[in-house]
């Protein structure tokens, strides 16, 4: 049999030609083998088309470049020239709305960045961009491709070029499912939100054996860079999940509650929750007495609709509350003190957390909702050496920057410069309101009246009977309740039962809120 012989004849008409495209599709479809499949599956891993089927409304997906192939040379490329290149990229709908995706094809490749793979990445970002449209990344890749070399280095750049480009205009949402190493890592963190999945996701810059060989220790793979490491200690993940369709529902979820890009807002819905609904239950939620603890997630709950919220970044910084929300079906970010943890205090942490989500909110016109509980920033030598004025002060610029309709609610204490911090009517607070049993101060009347009586406590007969005085007069003077208000300092004390519906009327008046910053190429925050 001669060479000719042996070269399949090719299709001779158009039934043929669309026959033979309805082949290489379902080639493309199907992946390299089923083994491949089978060992995907044996990891608790989905495959990439399975997991775009989760996140996308039923038969919405329309795949981009599906019969591309790499061109590359060497190492054995040239004999192995998949169709997609190891990743999957499109746009479909979720919940009727335009969501570009990729997703890394672990299958082909390891999932591992080549030109090829890097272009169709490159493209699909570029389609979201221009769209205006959400991009989801569902990442399970090796990093980059080393047998293509500098090629495939220069497709990381192109990426981070266009999540940075992207920043503040389009939502962008990685979805970690599996293995994300060296650069590869900062495009998540490049993102507006991270997810990740317990035991089969992991992120870092240098692998548990770059580490043991550098330093000694020896640590896993998830012990190093796990959905928890990330989720509680490093602050990288804002979620982590147990599965992947939990995971990916969740990403549905949070898609739900954002606008398409910059200049559109959040999606609103009809909520039955009544705008007007009392909240007896506040009165005896929060104790009067400032040095007792309480936990916050209740009063929201209260507070939103339905008593349904998704937090960001649940397990790190536990000290302050960062949450999406709807208020009569309006989206709005609350930023909230927790006083069960570290009693609701500011640190380093807390700051960087609220900061970044203020900033996210204000990139895409959600309206800010600030519950203060704040006795101050946290003191110590870790704090101060750590940097918590520049980090603090990320909190403080992230507020004054930001042009979205803004109001902050004291319900007990505000003291000091973190009171400043918290979106204060001085940093350009639309609107701020107090419960009675707020207490706003320069600190506490205890540390107050031991700075400003000083002497005349040490000089009585009975020093802690003067002491407790002092107090007293202290707080009547300077701390009663309606202290700020006489000042214009706060624009109404309320009821606490009513708290719900001054924030419902008080956001539906600044719903056409329109503010100016002044023109410039962009500001210096603090880092």
């Amino acid at each position: 049999m001669t060479v000719v012989d042996q070269i399949p004849s090719e299709p001779t008409d158009a039934r043929g030609r669309v026959a033979e495209l309805h082949a290489l599709r379902e080639e493309a479809r199907r992946g390299p083998s089923e083994r491949a499949t089978e060992a995907q599956h044996a990891k608790g891993k989905l495959t990439a088309r399975e997991r775009i089927e989760l996140l996308l409304d039923p038969g919405s997906f329309n795949e981009v470049e599906q019969l591309r192939r790499h061109r590359a040379q060497g190492f054995g490329l040239e004999a192995k020239k998949p169709y997609t290149d190891g990743v999957v990229t499109g746009w479909g709908t979720v919940e009727g709305r335009t969501v570009f995706v990729y997703a890394h094809d672990f299958r082909i490749f390891g999932g591992a960045l080549g030109e090829a793979h890097a272009t169709k990445i490159h493209k699909i970002m570029d389609m979201a961009i221009a769209a205006g449209a959400p991009l989801v990344s569902l990442n399970d890749g090796a990093g980059a491709r080393i047998q293509e070399g500098v090629s495939a280095l220069a497709g990381y750049g192109g990426i981070f070029q266009r999540n940075t480009r992207a920043s503040g205009v389009i939502p962008q949402i990685s979805v970690m499912l599996g293995p994300c190493a060296g650069g590869a890592a900062y495009s998540p963190a490049l993102t507006d939100f991270v997810f990740m999945v317990r035991e089969t996701s992991q992120m870092f810059i240098t692998g548990p054996d770059v580490v043991k060989a550098v330093t000694g220790e020896e640590i896993s793979q998830n012990g190093l860079g796990g959905a928890d490491v990330h989720a509680e200690t490093s602050g990288v993940a804002h979620f982590a999940y147990d599965d992947e369709e939990t995971c990916i529902a969740e990403v549905r979820y949070l898609l739900s509650m954002l606008p398409q890009n910059n200049r559109e807002n959040p999606p609103t819905v009809a909520s039955e929750d009544p705008a007007d609904r009392r909240s007896d239950v506040l009165l005896d939620l929060v104790p009067a007495d400032g040095n007792r603890p309480y936990d916050m997630h209740k009063v929201i709950e209260e507070l939103v609709d339905d008593g349904d919220y998704l937090e960001i970044h649940e397990r790190w910084a536990r000290n302050i509350i960062c949450a999406l929300a709807r208020l009569d079906g309006q989206v709005v970010g609350i930023v909230a003190n927790q006083p069960q943890s570290l009693a609701g205090v500011l640190d380093i942490e807390a700051s960087e957390k609220a900061a970044r989500f203020v900033q996210m909110c204000d990139a895409f016109n959600i309206p800010i909702v600030t519950l203060l509980d704040v006795p101050g920033f946290l003191p110590g030598v870790d704090q101060e050496h750590g940097g918590i004025i520049r980090h603090g002060a990320k909190l403080l610029y992230a507020y004054c920057n930001a042009t979205v309709p803004r109001i902050s609610l004291i319900l007990r204490k505000a003291y000091g410069g973190a009171y400043i911090v918290m979106d204060s009517q001085s940093i350009g607070a639309d609107l701020t309101y107090a419960w009675p049993t707020n207490e706003i101060a320069v600190m506490g009347a205890e540390g107050a009246a031991n700075v400003i009586f000083r002497k005349q406590i040490a000089e009585a007969e009975d020093s802690e009977a003067m002491r407790a005085r002092m107090v007293k007069e202290y707080k009547a003077e300077l701390m009663h309740p309606y202290y700020a208000a006489e000042r214009g300092l706060v624009d109404d004390v309320i009821d606490p039962a009513q708290t719900r519906e001054v924030l419902v009327r008080s956001l539906a008046m600044l719903r056409t809120k329109h503010a100016d910053l002044p023109s410039r190429k962009h500001g210096n925050p603090p880092q």
